[in-house]
Formats: structure tokens, sequence, C-alpha cells
């Protein structure tokens, strides 16, 4: 397998989820700020022109970080970060499907329409006029997500999963641009702090 990978949260989250698996795979760096990836060979490879985009051993492609994250977990080893059970498989997806919409999509989307506009604006549309409500949406979602954890170790309890990954990287991302995890919630920054001491976390660093 190969994976065609770059800068930002997308791919960080496969890197890690292939870290916690020990699984490896060629890697080829796709150049985001120069635009490579909405050129006519990455285009080919993921008409979306997104990040990362897995090429199977038959040369089929598969994008989007949920559906390749899935699929390397039923042909890698274990651990299994989706999960073992029926149940615990959909209480992973449920998971992963919160915090996709609910906390990634604005972090992210705010991001572009404000501090990352003039490197996105021509790529895709933005929202500038929006951005700030989109930031607050982020963190009024980790706010409610706050008051879910309880005393649960990680995300889906005792069992560590992608929905972690997923969070975690995109929490790493708005710490650097200008979307920091609110200290007031300690939860959530104690399991930052979990998650961000396991080896998979440095492994997987560009």
């Amino acid at each position: 397998m190969k994976l065609y990978t770059g800068i930002g949260p997308n791919p960080r989250v496969v890197r890690v989820f292939l870290a916690e698996k020990a699984m490896e795979v060629s890697l080829v760096e796709v150049d985001l700020m120069a635009g490579e990836n909405r050129q006519a060979d990455h285009l080919s490879r993921n008409p979306s022109g997104g990040l990362p985009t897995l090429e199977l051993d038959d040369g089929s492609y598969l994008a989007e970080i949920t559906a390749i994250c899935e699929y390397l977990d039923e042909v890698g080893p274990t651990p299994r970060l989706m999960g073992e059970t029926p149940q615990e498989r959909g209480e992973t997806r449920m998971w992963t499907r919160r915090i996709d919409l609910n906390i990634v999509e604005p972090l992210a989307n705010g991001f572009r329409s404000a501090e990352g506009h003039g490197l996105f604006k021509d790529r895709m549309r933005t929202f500038p006029q929006a951005a700030d409500d989109l930031k607050l949406l982020a963190q009024e979602k980790l706010e409610w997500l706050e008051g879910q954890l309880a005393d649960k170790e990680f995300i889906c309890g005792s069992r560590f999963s992608l929905a972690d990954i997923l969070l975690y990287a995109f929490l790493e991302f708005g710490g650097s641009v200008g979307q920091p995890l609110n200290p007031k919630l300690e939860k959530l920054q104690a399991w930052y702090t979990r998650v961000a001491s396991r080896p998979s976390i440095e492994a997987s660093r560009d």
C-alpha cells in the first residue's frame, strides 16, 4: 500500500492510526502549500483533491480518513481501533461522527476562513464572515464533550479508538492556529495529555 500524505491534521490522523497498529506503508509527500493536491496527477487519485489518499495493492484508491482507517483496521493487525464487537464499532463510529461534525468541521473551516484564507480562498469556498462563529461553535461543542467524559479514560471509555485519534489531531492543529483547547476544560486537558504521551504520537510526526 502507498499513502499520499502531507501537512495538516487529516494526514496526521492516518499516520497516528498506522503507528498505533504498527503498520508500515510507503509514504508519498504531496505539497499542499504549493497546491500539488489540486493538480491532475493527484486529482486522478482523488477527485476531491484531498489528503490523505491510500493506494491499495490492486491500484485502486481510498480517500476520506474514516474510510481509510476502517479499511486499515480490517486488513491490519490488532489492536482494533474501531472496536472488537459490533457494539464497540458502533460506539466508535458514533463518537467519531460527533467529533467530526461538531468539532472538526467548524474548527477547520474557521481556520480556512480566517488565518488560512489566503491559502484556501482560490481552492474552495471559504466563509470569512462566519469565521468567528465557526470557531466559537467548535469551542462550545468542546465544552459539551467535556461534560460527556465523566471519568472515562478515553472517548469510548477504557478503549483507545479512532475517535481519540481524530480529536487529538485536530486539537493539536487548533493549538497551532489560534484555536487552543480551553484550559478550563480540565477533563479534556487530562485526556489530551494522556493521548499526547502515547508512542504513536511521536512516531507519526512529519
